[in-house]
């Protein structure tokens, strides 16, 4: 009796067993179709967006010029948010009569407007038509100003009177304005076929101002022929562009009719039609000054385009062999996740309006390799959770690994969303491109990584012949590496403070380039005026620059570019200035094309300088403090403290190496500290679960354990970033090889720091760490995973 009722609670469990673990096994199934209903929406909707709606390139990359104008306060008026509103207004107005097409045109701040004009080659002509005030006024003439021939002598009051020489040279005395721009209606341009005058421009007073016409004409008119105050001056932007005399047949006191007058004179068509247009477009409320100017050429533009779309060609196809290479199934699985990714990227930039700009395609090309990470994270604690396990399977060991690795995961992508936020908030023109581009990146990877990815993993991972074949999967064996070093077991973090002085040692060295070299800023910090061009024949850098000097500029920089190309750079070089100095270029090189011109302003510059010094210090202090909220203080301080060893190591290289330090740079140093970060993370993440494990084990054994345990992890996804930014080096241009250089020091650097300088330096700071004695360092606990 008693042995059968045994048996039917036997069975009884028997049953529940298989009960829970049916039911269990249907929880997890619907999980996976949510997650894959959830995918499938994704890149669908993606898909639908990336058919019907393009990316706007930024001006680097389909060529234009861009301005940033800044507007001035006047003794009357001051350049407040109303008057900057009123002048984007004015501006508009004239460009949407220059035909340029799909302009930008915004208010940035209280003072500055930004303005787009995509296909403009030619940044003096834009900066003519923009940035004149076109103050027009309209005055009675009291005679010729001067001394001797009878003329009359300067006024005394200058508020009442003004003296302007007219288009002949000769001075005249003005009564103060009797119209203003405010009195016009419109203006056009206008050829006269019939009398042969040429072109003319036709100016329509409003109401008001018809009355104000009829009087100031009908006085001049009582002055006899020939008297010069029988005469009108028209007024521009104070130059007398026309000073005609009344007609005979105006009688005195009736004065011309209608609100309707001629500015004559010897126009061609386009200067007929630029004075019609400021007219027009209206006085602007308050002057503007350029203080940034970048011109870029369109096949500048499509040169980058082709190189960054090689880069990432290449250096997403040797990343995706490293990776299938590496996990097998999973890492095929992957490098489809990988191309899911792209296509959400791109899809998000199109949707949001987002513009992708040179730095933004290189940072676009760069988060496909920091797009690996969360993959090879989820991979290697999978691996860690197959061979801890007594009966393991595929799929519960990457459920286990998608679960443990999530908040490395988030942590590591936080942290580089940080520095892209401050990108975006500091930085500008294409550096602010690039911030929106790496934020996107991230944030596309994580789908791609923790919906994606997860879907197409474990569904394979269910399948009967994949159970079988738990090899395929990648993570059935835990990889040469992290068995190399389960072999050696190497005790890193035995004598920690000899790590930091090595780190000490490379800082000074580092350092001392800076000391010794200088750092050789862009014209972003400094300001000034930067052109390249190219030539039709290779021009010897030492050559063109005495011919500059002999030209009257012996301070401009001059450097070679590629096999055939040239820049030239200059402070206080203006329009006139940066002519000579084209011509000057085209007589050595023969046929020249200008394909770039940027100009900073004196205070854009200063602004800039001082943006980059928050940007980097907001970086380290935000770093410090997310770090230390999500560990210890101890782990945020050792991680800053590395963060900083590797931007004066950075910093250091390029001063070596001669490199400059410009906007660009600055985008590549804050994604530097964002993706450094993420190495100390993802090791701080393992220390902080085996100290919770684990009291008892000196904490420089337990971080060694860490590393060893993260180290494959920090390789392969090295490896992959790696791959990205050596074929981006290799194939791009001046610029973005410069970009890619720094991410490559920084990648190396930043995981050599996160290894030994952070992870040495919280050993030193841990308010109860315990020494190592002998036995300890000689029997203590091995590098496996527990």
């Amino acid at each position: 009796m008693l042995k059968r009722r045994n048996d039917v609670s036997k069975r009884r469990n028997d049953v529940s067993k298989r009960r829970n673990k049916w039911n269990k096994r249907n929880k997890r199934n619907k999980s996976l179709r949510v997650r894959a209903l959830l995918a499938l929406a994704v890149i669908a909707g993606s898909l639908a967006i990336a058919l019907t709606t393009p990316v706007r390139l930024g001006l680097d990359l389909r060529g234009g010029t861009q301005l940033m104008l800044e507007t001035r306060s006047t003794p009357t008026t001051e350049a407040d948010a109303a008057a900057t509103d009123r002048t984007v207004e004015v501006l508009r107005g004239r460009i949407d009569a220059l035909g340029v097409a799909e302009p930008t045109l915004v208010r940035s701040g209280d003072h500055r407007i930004l303005v787009e004009l995509p296909g403009v080659s030619d940044p003096k002509k834009a900066a003519d038509v923009l940035g004149r005030t076109a103050q027009l006024t309209v005055h009675a003439v009291l005679g010729p100003a001067g001394t001797g021939d009878g003329a009359t002598s300067p006024p005394a009051d200058p508020a009442e009177e003004r003296v302007l020489p007219d288009d002949s040279g000769q001075p005249l005395r003005l009564r103060a304005a009797e119209l203003t721009g405010r009195d016009v209606e419109g203006a056009d341009a206008r050829f006269d076929q019939q009398g042969g005058a040429g072109w003319h421009v036709t100016v329509d007073f409003s109401k008001t101002g018809q009355d104000r016409w009829r009087q100031v004409t009908a006085r001049a008119a009582c002055h006899p022929a020939g008297d010069p105050q029988r005469r009108i001056a028209i007024v521009l932007d104070n130059k007398i562009i026309s000073s005609p005399q009344v007609d005979p047949s105006v009688p005195c006191g009736t004065g011309i009719p209608g609100g309707t007058t001629q500015i004559t004179g010897s126009f061609d068509d386009t200067e007929a039609r630029e004075l019609a247009l400021l007219i027009s477009g209206g006085a602007l409320p308050v002057p503007v000054e350029t203080v940034e100017q970048r011109t870029v050429g369109a096949t500048l533009g499509d040169a980058a385009i082709e190189a960054a779309a090689w880069a990432a060609v290449i250096g997403t196809a040797l990343t995706a062999l490293f990776i299938i290479a590496a996990y097998r199934l999973l890492g095929l699985l992957a490098t489809v996740a990988l191309a899911c990714y792209g296509l959400i990227s791109y899809a998000a930039l199109a949707a949001l309006g987002a513009t992708l700009t040179l730095p933004g395609l290189a940072g676009f090309v760069l988060a496909i390799g920091m797009a690996v990470d969360a993959n090879v994270l989820v991979f290697e604690r999978a691996r860690e959770e197959y061979a801890a396990r007594s009966r393991p399977s595929p799929r519960s060991a990457l459920t286990a690994g998608f679960r443990g690795a999530l908040s490395a995961i988030a942590d590591s992508n936080i942290t580089t969303l940080i520095a892209a936020g401050l990108m975006f908030a500091f930085a500008s023109g294409p550096v602010r491109g690039f911030g929106i581009t790496l934020a996107i990146g991230v944030l596309a990877s994580m789908v791609s990584a923790l919906v994606i990815s997860r879907v197409l993993a474990e569904y394979a991972a269910g399948r009967p012949a994949v159970r079988r074949r738990p090899r395929i999967t990648g993570i059935a064996s835990t990889g040469w590496v992290r068995d190399r070093l389960l072999r050696r077991d190497p005790f890193l973090m035995r004598r920690p403070r000899r790590w930091l002085a090595a780190s000490a040692a490379l800082a000074v060295v580092a350092a001392s380039g800076i000391l010794v070299r200088g750092l050789d800023f862009g014209i972003e910090f400094t300001g000034g005026r930067l052109i390249e061009y190219a030539t039709s024949a290779p021009v010897d850098p030492d050559r063109a620059r005495t011919a500059l000097t002999d030209a009257g500029f012996p301070r401009a920089v001059v450097q070679s570019s590629g096999d055939t190309g040239l820049t030239v750079r200059a402070e206080n070089l203006t329009n006139t200035d940066e002519a000579t100095v084209t011509e000057t270029i085209g007589a050595l090189g023969g046929e020249t094309r200008k394909i770039r011109d940027e100009l900073i302003g004196p205070s854009m510059g200063d602004e800039l300088r001082r943006n980059a010094l928050i940007a980097l210090s907001l970086a380290l202090g935000a770093q410090l403090l997310y770090l230390a909220v999500r560990f210890r203080w101890f782990f945020g301080t050792a991680a800053v403290a590395a963060l900083a060893h590797d931007v004066v190591i950075l910093i250091g290289a390029f001063a070596w190496l001669g490199k400059p330090i410009d906007g660009v740079f600055l985008a590549a140093l804050l994604t530097v500290i964002g993706y450094s970060v993420n190495d100390s993370v993802v090791l701080f993440d393992r220390v902080r679960e085996l100290l919770g494990r684990d009291r008892a084990t000196p904490l420089p054994r337990l971080t060694n354990q860490a590393i060893l345990q993260t180290l494959p992890r920090t390789v392969n996804t090295g490896m992959g970033a790696a791959f990205i930014l050596t074929a981006l080096a290799v194939l791009a241009d001046d610029t973005l090889a410069d970009f890619a250089l720094a991410l490559l020091i920084g990648l190396a650097v930043g995981t050599y720091s996160s290894v030994f300088t952070a992870a040495s330096l919280t050993i030193e700071l841990h308010p109860h760490r315990k020494p190592l004695d002998r036995a300890t360092v000689t029997n203590g606990p091995s590098g496996r995973p527990g």
